[in-house]
């Protein structure tokens, strides 16, 4: 390795060390403000409205849960972060 590789990847070291202590808080913070105890009985209360609207449109419960299970997915700050990456690697290809 040149010393320029040594360095750069030292550097890239120190990056994933900072990010790694940082971006945990971050996110944390970032969840705590979207799922406070008034957004969770929102979120709560937007699934449970979703569930109850499959049923008595006649849709299995089986049906209903797995649909609701992915609706809650896509509402969550991991299911946005997973579509958001997941739709970025689609477009590399």
């Amino acid at each position: 390795m040149t010393d320029k590789e040594m360095l750069d990847a030292e550097q890239l070291g120190q990056i994933f060390a900072v990010l790694s202590e940082h971006v945990p808080k971050l996110l944390d913070n970032v969840t705590k403000v979207l799922y406070g105890a008034q957004e969770g009985t929102k979120f709560g209360e937007s699934v449970a409205a979703f569930y109850k609207a499959l049923n008595d449109a006649g849709m299995s419960k089986d049906q209903a849960f797995e649909l609701t299970k992915e609706y809650m997915s896509n509402l969550s700050l991991g299911g946005m972060l997973k579509n958001i990456v997941g739709g970025a690697s689609k477009q590399d290809e």
